[in-house]
């Protein structure tokens, strides 16, 4: 058999907790991860797994020989993407994660037209608001919006920042008036972006001292869908707080008005993270330079 195989096939065994999860992520047969980890336990002389039919556990040696793994298929990984790069073209498959509207709306789009330009790219997109692990999930990349958390072991560069702003449409500020201040949101009904099983956001506005205002407006209509909060706000339903490249559109056909225009518009970063490596894989460089380069436009 051969080695690295079998050393992937082990780190995943361990990654997902059992044969079954790692046989379905590699579309390998349960035995088959199994035959991989007796391989490398009879090459070795030693014990890399303690099983039993309720669990599995490393033991002290397959705890260290797991990390060195992780380095070794690392390197090697580093070391095809070398090659790659000499062929001056984008190979294999760029498995990226993405937030859903922004994804669908800004990120795809430029993906795409990356992989009409390179016949020899794959993509794997996912489109999703769960925060995916790069490591556990098996991504190449991440496209994050608002503020990151500080991890070790990962690189953040900004492609974009999106504007906030607050719209109603002419209906709604005919019937009911704009707010003439920040202090007056809090008088009207707001249509508000909330996900399942998480607390309220607020809207924040820049003020002029570099300080930034949050504000939890009221509001008796919460949706986790942007597109579903844009529909509401087109009819009259209240204001919203949404990105401008949302609703451009609306804006531009009438449909949506901006309130507060005096109000400097909050502008929330846009990043794509992959894993700190050796070497960046071609693939993963190129789209982050498209992504860095187009998607600014679309937030103007």
């Amino acid at each position: 058999m051969d080695r690295l195989e079998s050393m992937e096939v082990f780190l995943k065994a361990v990654d997902f907790g059992s044969f079954a999860a790692a046989a379905a992520a590699l579309d390998l047969s349960g035995p088959m991860v199994g035959k991989h980890v007796r391989f490398l336990e009879e090459r070795l002389g030693m014990r890399l797994l303690n099983r039993t039919t309720r669990r599995q556990s490393l033991t002290d040696f397959g705890r260290a020989y797991y990390e060195r793994c992780r380095i070794v298929l690392a390197e090697a990984q580093a070391a095809d993407a070398l090659a790659a790069d000499q062929l001056s073209e984008p190979r294999g498959r760029l498995r990226v994660t993405m937030p859903t509207h922004f994804g669908r709306h800004c990120v795809t789009p430029i993906l795409l037209e990356l992989a009409r330009r390179y016949p020899t790219l794959e993509l794997d997109l996912s489109l999703s608001d769960r925060f995916a692990d790069l490591v556990e999930d098996g991504f190449d990349m991440a496209i994050r919006t608002g503020m990151l958390d500080d991890r070790a072991g990962i690189i953040a560069r900004r492609v974009a920042r999106q504007r906030m702003i607050v719209c109603a449409s002419p209906a709604y500020t005919e019937a009911f008036g704009q707010p003439a201040g920040l202090e007056d949101i809090a008088g009207h009904q707001a249509i508000i972006y909330r996900r399942l099983g998480q607390a309220l956001q607020p809207w924040l506005f820049p003020r002029d001292d570099g300080s930034v205002a949050e504000i939890v407006p009221a509001g008796r209509l919460r949706l986790d869908d942007l597109d579903a909060i844009a529909d509401a706000a087109t009819d009259g339903m209240g204001l919203a707080w949404l990105p401008y490249w949302l609703v451009r559109q609306r804006i531009e056909a009438g449909t949506l008005m901006r309130v507060l225009p005096q109000q400097p518009d909050h502008l929330y970063d846009c990043h794509a993270l992959w894993l700190q490596t050796p070497h960046l894989p071609l693939k993963v460089r190129l789209a982050v330079d498209a992504l860095a380069a187009d998607l600014p436009k679309m937030m103007s």
